[in-house]
């Protein structure tokens, strides 16, 4: 033994040292490469090595990246009904024939499809082998047969069917049950002629007769059930019994100054038989413009008639109305013209005349008509509000009874009116001790028709500047010297809104002494002035008593006018000057908000964006030079004046005495 072992050590030396060191040079070599990888990690962070997790998170990042197919969810029904065909042929109590049911099976295995209640099945087949029909799942509260299917797909369901007629008071039914089915389509055959149909529930498509039978063919809506009724038609000869009929036609005749117009309406009342036509009488001097009405089809004028054609036979009421002109003389006596239903045995109705304009009915004269209100005459007569305006009724009695009116027309010139006022102006006078006066002239303007305002300035006037709205504009001259300032017009039919007009201008009167009387005269307008105020500012060296006249002393208030309000809040106390001073960018504002508010109510949306479209097409153009807009330099202590009503071309004028105050000015 000892032997042995001494021969075999050897071998295991040699064979440890040849696998056992490189294994240990293996392990340093990779702790030495660890370790620097160690070492190194802070300084890189994309380094190669080893991480560990537990094991439940490697299967849930496993189960992400590799995900298990699921299997496809399973059809929210078994199967589904498509369509339902009837084709049925009505034979006494029964209508026999049969029903196509398409289904869509959509599993796999038996499916049950319920059969439409309260058919009566003779025989299913299907793919033309003989099914059977099991009833209904009981534990599901079904009740009617039920045709069990085995595979997927399409199948197409062939029912012999019977079902019951029902007769009623002479109308005979059939009722098809209310299916789920997409499209539910059914042809009835009925071995008759000469009935009349109605179908509930559904859509007849299509009606049509053979010499010895007649088929209907309708569609189901929805989940309704599609019902069939029929009766044997009935000849009615009411249509060819003789017209007997009674009429009433209000007529209302507008005498204008030039032209008269008719308006009439018509209404017809059938008793026996049906109206397919009706004719009015006409006068000669009447021309018909139009003829509407519900069931008017067409007209025609032709030797003095009216012939009014319906679209059908009219066998209860009708309406209509016309609408007409005439020449009729402007005033004095006239007759006038009227218009009669023919063919009725009642005519009843009435007749109502106006005068437009300047006028009024001085008497009439009238035949077979007795007056009346104009609200007996219906809403087209009471809805006039004509000042001038008589009504009369057709008395009772017999169709083509005489009648006739005459009324005696006065016209009278209409006294002009103003179609532009001043309802306010204001001034600010600036006096100097050498005689120079600034005045500043603002009118609050209210326009329907004029284009300029006729203003003649003091002798030896200079203009400074001249806006409109709050804009500069460019005044022009008469031929006698007088400016013309453009002025805006309002909208046809709306009131007119008031704008202001501004004129800064300078003027030179003899200078101040120690104590004299001084004369401001201001401009004079061919337009009336309801109210005025001056606001005179006087060099702070004098003391000014106002003079009676034109004018009278009163404590500031502010414009009454909205456009000439000053953009400052509350009303200005005169005590200084300073008080009352505007400076350049509050009147800029007030101009920018007047034009404002005049742009919305002067222009419509068409007329913004052209505006707009000219701003920017002209953006970079030279337009020429454009007036300044000057400020009025307020200084110094001022006293208020006020007057009324001043009249056309009247040049308004205050009177004042100055003296120069012994304080030298010092309050």
């Amino acid at each position: 033994m000892k032997t042995l072992n001494r021969a075999v050590l050897p071998s295991l030396r040699r064979i440890a040292l040849r696998h056992f060191v490189p294994c240990i040079l293996a392990a340093s070599l990779f702790s030495a490469v660890a370790t620097h990888a160690q070492e190194k990690a802070p300084e890189s962070i994309h380094a190669s090595g080893w991480v560990v997790i537990p094991v439940q998170e490697y299967r849930v990042l496993r189960a992400k990246a590799y995900p298990v197919e699921r299997d496809p969810e399973p059809p929210p029904t078994d199967a589904t009904l498509t369509r339902v065909d009837y084709d049925l042929r009505v034979a006494g109590d029964l209508a026999a024939g049969r029903a196509s049911l398409t289904v869509d099976v959509l599993k796999d295995g038996w499916v049950r499809v319920p059969v439409p209640a309260g058919l009566l099945v003779r025989e299913a087949r299907l793919d033309g082998k003989e099914v059977s029909l099991v009833p209904g799942d009981r534990a599901k509260g079904g009740t009617h047969l039920s045709a069990l299917l085995s595979h997927a797909g399409r199948s197409v369901l062939l029912l012999d069917v019977d079902v019951p007629v029902t007769t009623s008071a002479g109308d005979e039914s059939l009722a098809l049950p209310a299916t789920e089915s997409g499209v539910t389509r059914a042809e009835v055959e009925l071995p008759r002629l000469g009935v009349d149909l109605r179908v509930a529930g559904g859509l007849l498509s299509q009606k049509y007769e053979t010499p010895s039978q007649t088929k209907w063919l309708a569609y189901a809506r929805g989940n309704e059930a599609l019902t069939f009724t029929w009766r044997r038609k009935t000849e009615d000869h009411h249509v060819e019994l003789s017209l007997r009929m009674r009429g009433s036609l209000t007529q209302l005749t507008s005498l204008a100054e030039d032209s008269t117009s008719i308006y009439a309406e018509a209404s017809l009342d059938i008793m026996q038989g049906a109206a397919r036509e009706v004719k009015i009488q006409l006068p000669e001097k009447i021309t018909i413009n139009q003829v509407s009405g519900a069931m008017v089809a067409d007209w025609e004028m032709k030797n003095g008639e009216l012939a009014v054609t319906f679209l059908e036979p009219v066998e209860h009421s009708a309406r209509f109305v016309i609408t007409g002109e005439s020449r009729l003389p402007r005033d004095g006596i006239i007759d006038i013209p009227l218009m009669r239903l023919e063919g009725t045995e009642r005519d009843e109705g009435g007749i109502a005349v106006e005068v437009l304009g300047a006028g009024e009915i001085k008497g009439q004269k009238t035949q077979g008509l007795e007056e009346a209100d104009a609200t007996d005459l219906g809403d087209m007569v009471a809805s006039r509000q004509s000042p001038a305006l008589v009504a009369f009724r057709a008395r009772s009695g017999e169709a083509g009874a005489n009648r006739a009116l005459s009324v005696n027309v006065a016209r009278y010139d209409q006294q002009a009116v103003l179609m532009a006022n001043i309802e306010e102006a204001r001034y600010q006078v600036l006096m100097s001790t050498d005689g120079k006066e600034l005045v500043q002239a603002r009118y609050a303007i209210r326009n329907n028709q004029r284009n300029f305002v006729k203003v003649t300035l003091p002798t030896g006037a200079t203009v400074w500047s001249v806006t409109l709205a709050g804009k500069p504009v460019r005044p022009g001259q008469s031929p006698d010297g007088s400016l013309l300032l453009p002025l805006e017009k309002s909208r046809g039919g709306d009131e007119a809104p008031a704008f202001a007009v501004e004129i800064l201008y300078m003027t030179k009167a003899v200078a101040w002494s120690e104590k004299g009387r001084e004369k401001v005269s201001l401009p004079a307008l061919d337009l009336p002035i309801s109210r005025t105020g001056m606001l005179l500012y006087y060099p702070p060296l004098f003391h000014v008593t106002a003079e009676p006249g034109t004018f009278r002393l009163q404590e500031y208030a502010n414009p009454m006018s909205t456009v000439l309000q000053p953009t400052i809040g509350g009303p200005i106390d005169i005590g200084t000057a300073s008080t009352i001073v505007l400076k350049q960018s509050d009147r800029l504002e007030q101009f920018a908000q007047l034009q404002s508010a005049d742009s919305k109510e002067k222009k419509d949306a068409t007329q913004a964006l052209l505006d707009s479209f000219r701003a920017k097409s002209s953006a970079g153009k030279v337009t020429g030079i454009l007036p300044i807009n000057v400020s009025f330099p307020a200084f110094g202590p001022s006293v208020y004046l006020v007057s009324e009503l001043t009249g056309e071309g009247q040049s308004p004028a205050a009177e004042f005495s100055f003296a120069r105050d012994k304080k030298g000015g010092v309050r």
